[in-house]
């Protein structure tokens, strides 16, 4: 019998989109167990400059509800080297735009040094939560100017 593959799929999952369920359905097919690490308000805060416009505890819900999630592990590091040894996973799933970036390259050598491998997934590029926050952002703006005209 063969080594149980934790596999690991870190996101903010702010927003939940279909570019989420795709990565935590592809890289569900790439393990035995997946394990969505959802990353806190603060550390997004810090890392991204912005907070979540849905808390940590109601994206650990909705993560945790999605059908190919075996566990969900809240992320209070932005080091995935404390969320490997919290969980212990094998491989490690990123979208495709972290490839050869230095984050990727970071990633790829702290991991790797514990030998888990990074899986890129190609990235949704016509959704992300930027793109929806901008998209609400613009609306908001657009609804207030037609208030403050009338």
């Amino acid at each position: 019998m063969g080594t149980t593959i934790v596999g690991y799929a870190p996101g903010a999952y702010d927003l939940f989109h279909v570019g989420h369920l795709n990565v935590l359905r592809q890289a569900a097919a790439l393990c035995d167990v997946l394990v969505a690490g959802v990353v806190a308000d603060e550390v997004l805060e810090r890392t991204k400059g912005a907070r979540p416009l849905v808390p940590l505890a109601e994206r650990l819900e909705i993560v945790a509800a999605i059908d190919v999630v075996d566990r969900v592990h809240a992320e209070t590091s932005a080091d995935k080297v404390d969320a490997w040894r919290a969980v212990g996973f094998h491989r490690v799933f990123k979208g495709d735009d972290w490839r050869g970036t230095e984050k990727g390259v970071a990633l790829e050598t702290g991991l790797g040094a514990h030998g888990v491998e990074v899986v890129y997934f190609p990235y949704t590029m016509h959704t992300s939560s930027t793109h929806l926050r901008r998209a609400l952002g613009e609306r908001v703006e657009a609804a207030a100017a037609i208030l403050a005209a009338r």
